[in-house]
């Protein structure tokens, strides 16, 4: 590689250069999100002013939503990248039984059981990188098939039951001395917003994954090591869906196999959801944030309006659908309009 080519390769890390050479649009449709959330707010609470609107139902939707928000956090990365992890909900699943069985069932220490729940959850994300990277198959075929092995190696450790009486000091961690009213896993979860923001826009991690996901051969053709990013995207993935795991086996104080299962299309509406707002595009935490509890507004005014259950399942499927038309026809305008501002400059 010549010299000039390593300057390149080392400047074209991220997209950022051509950002600067065209000026991105305003795109004021990246608030279209928070206005019909705001819409939805003040709608459910003229409708149910009694119930909506109080204090214990705000603290309520805040502290519902931890798992998948930092489930759904997780999967930005590899989303990012350009990858998709189907197995984060089995390892959710996976990180909860494990607490249970070896707190419950061994006599583990609770904080020692977490720990080899987490790391557990690592090793799924090692697997799937692995083998997304070294066989150069696609990541949706590859994390389909390892999600389906850890749900047997789930019903292997668990008997296929529900395993009660987790040590009390994790829900005390998770779940209890609220600050203002909201459960302190609320905290935890802005926290982790507040760290994968720092991520995605302040540090060539971030960057380059951004680069990745736009172009992965453009990307290697710079000097960034495209394997490498996507093989650590996928096991943050799958440590951010451990810990999501604790989280809620905190909640439940419990842990039964299959339930986990219930959180893979609200994590991707969320994920997709979140992209359509803020940076249009792009998967951001801020952007998943609000989407998690824009779609957590939507179905508890329509319950609290006497909707059935199956009210929850037409929301999430309706919003992955939209979510999904919505990015790509926001992206491919989005490259529309610079090419032509690149051909008039």
């Amino acid at each position: 590689m010549t010299a000039s080519e390593k300057n390149h390769a080392g400047t074209a890390t991220a997209p950022r250069s051509t950002s600067q050479a065209v000026k991105r649009p305003a795109q004021p449709e990246r608030f279209a999100l928070l206005g019909v959330w705001v819409v939805l707010i003040i709608a459910f609470s003229v409708l149910e002013p009694d119930l909506f609107p109080t204090t214990a139902n705000v603290a309520n939707m805040l502290g519902s939503q931890v798992v998948l928000l930092i489930l759904a956090l997780g999967l930005v990365f590899p989303l990012r990248a350009g990858d998709f992890d189907l197995s984060v909900a089995t390892t959710l699943n996976m990180s909860m039984v494990l607490v249970a069985v070896l707190n419950v069932k061994q006599g583990w220490n609770i904080w020692a059981a977490v720990l080899v729940a987490i790391l557990a959850s690592l090793v799924v994300g090692v697997i799937n990188g692995y083998i997304v990277t070294k066989f150069d198959i696609h990541s949706f075929i590859v994390t389909l098939g390892v999600g389906t092995v850890v749900q047997g190696f789930i019903y292997f450790i668990s008997g296929s039951v529900t395993i009660s009486g987790i040590d009390r000091e994790l829900t005390d961690a998770v779940l209890f001395r609220p600050f203002l009213s909201v459960p302190i896993g609320f905290y935890y979860a802005v926290i982790l917003c507040l760290l994968v923001w720092y991520i995605f826009d302040h540090s060539a991690f971030g960057q380059r994954l951004l680069f990745v996901g736009q172009g992965s051969e453009v990307a290697r053709l710079n000097g960034v090591n495209v394997n490498g990013l996507r093989w650590r995207a996928l096991i943050i993935s799958s440590g951010f869906a451990g810990l999501a795991g604790v989280v809620y086996a905190g909640n439940t104080a419990s842990a039964d196999p299959v339930s986990g299962a219930a959180f893979l299309l609200p994590v991707f509406a969320a994920c997709f959801l979140g992209s359509t707002v803020l940076k249009i595009g792009r998967f951001n935490p801020w952007g998943t944030f609000i989407a998690v509890y824009f779609l957590v507004t939507g179905i508890t005014g329509l319950q609290l309006l006497g909707a059935q259950q199956y009210v929850q399942e037409l929301f999430y499927g309706g919003a992955l659908v939209i979510a999904v038309i919505l990015s790509k026809v926001i992206r491919t305008r989005g490259e529309r309009i610079r090419r032509t501002q690149v051909q008039n400059a």
